[in-house]
């Protein structure tokens, strides 16, 4: 289970399961430069390629989310997302994902974002 405190996936919880996890939360990106947009974010991850001897390792994934728009070109609007990147387990549950995301709505151009993140995780 982790908890997100930034970004990606998004500000919310997850819960990871062998190399799979579900996430949900709120998430914000800057699709124009100074500009926020804010939505509702819910989807799966897949873990792979793990590294090192840890007892949550870091490791790569693929992400595929569903996201509702809450203001700006994107209020009220459904979108979809795929995201791909890297998990790096700094401290016990304590990580850091930097990657990069594909955003797509109807009628939007589609939209490529850096996607960093920290979030710490719990094992049970």
């Amino acid at each position: 289970f982790s908890i997100n405190g930034f970004r990606n996936p998004s500000i919310g919880a997850e819960y990871h399961h062998k190399q799979l996890s579900v996430h949900g939360g709120y998430y914000v990106t800057n699709i124009t430069q100074n500009t926020t947009t804010r939505f509702l974010k819910a989807g799966i991850t897949y873990w792979f390629l793990p590294i090192g001897k840890k007892d949550i390792p870091s490791s790569f994934y693929g992400s595929f989310s569903y996201l509702r728009g809450l203001n700006r070109d994107y209020e009220d609007k459904n979108a979809l997302a795929a995201e791909a990147g890297f998990r790096w387990m700094i401290w016990k549950g304590l990580n850091f994902r930097i990657g990069v995301i594909a955003l797509t709505a109807e009628g939007e151009d589609l939209k490529i974002n850096p996607t960093p993140g920290i979030s710490y995780s719990f094992k049970f």
